[in-house]
């Protein structure tokens, strides 16, 4: 009797088992189902023409301009700058007629083209005169010498063609096609040019946002790089994905040291200043800031998801069941987990000086690309917790950032952008996403509404290297898509 009791209990457990997955799975397949696209779909520009080759030269002038950064201000070549600045002048005639140029702390531009609508909050267009320097020898591996400004085989070549020269001559050649054909814009226009965005910004960028600041200034966007259309390098969308900067990571590093009595290395303690420190690497590193889909990571795949294989879109339109598998696939790479967690990087470490004496002191910095969500207080606090060792020191180095508030992906002025980009470039997937690096954007988060990061420059797989690397180039088509763009937002952006 009792087995017969036990067997029918089992089978009422098993038919619930059955009638729970069977829910479950219809959740889940209705929630993909129900997964819509946030794409939107515009007709491409009408009237405006181009001349791509026209561009192009402009562009290889502004790149012959070795407006190299450095540290140290004293070393800037300020000749190039200025040269730079007469090069803008001489190339955009119309454009400087109808806007008021001011140099900022010496080599910054900032200019302000007024607008017909006063009740309309400004548009800050952003970009940098300044690039890094080339690799080794000046042109060493280079197809075509880094600051010669080549146009060959339907690219620009050039320190600069993509880090961010290419935004600066688009957004003039844009200013330039407006004053040509007779246009005032409705809202005013600020553009500003940094000098030193590749060192930190705090002199350009930096001091043109504190002056918009005392003078009132309130922002309704601000349009910087750091936002590419990628090709290739998204798992599971074979489209082109323009991926829009809604947010960038802060930046902290710290010095762990320990130091103690040196001595000759045939009589070592049991712990050495350079084990302590070594072991305290190697707890943050086996001990990495736990990953989360909340924020950016959770919009971008809102919006890229629906546009995803039905296998993917279950998993994405289903996180709150499949998110621990989420996270760990993106785990995974390098590339994707930066995108979920607060970064720790291992960078530099410094002790001893002869093999057979022990070292005084032991010091090793640690970089952190901070998410939003979290500060460099707690990023320090944890690392604190981790390392669990009071005689390992903790120093935050000058120069930390807090991560940057996270601008609205339903925002009129995010919409502008998609549908910028779908008239522009009908083939791309637009979706949110974190910003890994720094933009001279952040000195702005105080006076606008909505900051975000997007240039469209196409970028496949070999592209990303080019960036502060050998070969830096554009293609002269692309070159051309990016004044297009910057008028067609324009237009969304007024049309709203």
């Amino acid at each position: 009797m009792r087995y017969i009791e036990r067997s029918n209990m089992m089978k009422r457990i098993a038919k619930g088992l059955i009638v729970v997955m069977c829910i479950l799975l219809l959740i889940i397949f209705t929630k993909a189902l129900l997964f819509s696209s946030k794409q939107v779909s515009v007709k491409g520009p009408e009237n405006l023409v181009v001349d791509k080759f026209l561009v192009a030269r402009h562009l290889a002038g502004a790149l012959a301009c070795r407006t190299i950064s450095s540290e140290d201000e004293s070393r800037l070549d300020r000749g190039a700058f200025l040269e730079l600045h007469r090069y803008l002048e001489r190339t955009y005639p119309r454009a400087h007629r109808v806007m008021k140029k001011e140099v900022i702390n010496g080599l910054s531009l900032l200019y302000t083209w007024q607008g017909t609508d006063p009740s309309l909050k400004p548009l800050l267009l952003m970009s940098h005169l300044d690039v890094v320097p080339a690799e080794k020898s000046d042109g060493e591996g280079w197809t075509h010498p880094p600051f010669s400004g080549t146009v060959a085989g339907g690219y620009i070549w050039g320190r600069g063609a993509l880090d961010v020269k290419n935004g600066l001559i688009g957004i003039m050649e844009a200013m330039e096609m407006m004053a040509v054909k007779g246009i005032s814009p409705a809202r005013t226009f600020y553009l500003a040019f940094g000098h030193d965005e590749e060192v930190g910004g705090d002199r350009g960028n930096g001091k043109i946002a504190e002056l918009l600041k005392e003078r009132g200034i309130r922002l309704a966007c601000v349009i910087d790089e750091g936002g590419y259309i990628v090709d290739g390098m998204i798992p599971g969308v074979s489209a082109p994905v323009a991926l829009i900067g809604i947010a960038e990571k802060g930046y902290l590093s710290v010095e762990l040291s320990a130091q103690g009595a040196g001595g000759h290395s045939s009589m070592p303690p049991e712990n050495t200043n350079v084990g302590k420190v070594a072991r305290a690497v190697y707890r943050l590193e086996k001990n990495p800031f736990p990953g989360t889909l909340d924020g950016p990571a959770r919009d971008m795949f809102e919006f890229v998801g629906p546009e995803m294989p039905f296998a993917y879109r279950i998993l994405f339109a289903n996180t709150w069941l499949f998110k621990p598998l989420i996270g760990m696939v993106l785990s995974g790479a390098p590339s994707t987990a930066a995108m979920i967690r607060t970064t720790t990087a291992a960078t530099m470490f410094h002790a001893g000086t002869m093999e057979n004496v022990l070292a005084q002191k032991a010091v090793a910095t640690i970089n952190f690309r901070i998410l939003p969500g979290e500060t460099a207080g707690s990023v320090i606090d944890r690392v604190r917790r981790v390392i669990d060792d009071d005689n390992v020191i903790i120093t935050e180095l000058k120069h930390s950032q807090e991560p940057s508030p996270v601008s609205a992906v339903n925002a009129g002025e995010f919409t502008a952008l998609q549908r910028a980009i779908s008239a522009v470039f009908p083939r791309a997937i637009a979706a949110p996403y974190l910003v890994v690096g720094a933009t001279d954007s952040r000195h702005y988060s105080g006076i606008a509404d909505q900051v975000y990061r997007f240039l469209p420059a196409r970028l496949g797989k070999d592209d990303m290297k080019r960036i502060h690397g050998v070969n830096e180039r554009i293609s002269v088509d692309n070159m051309a898509e990016i004044p297009l763009f910057i008028l067609t937002f324009i237009k969304e952006l007024d049309r709203r």
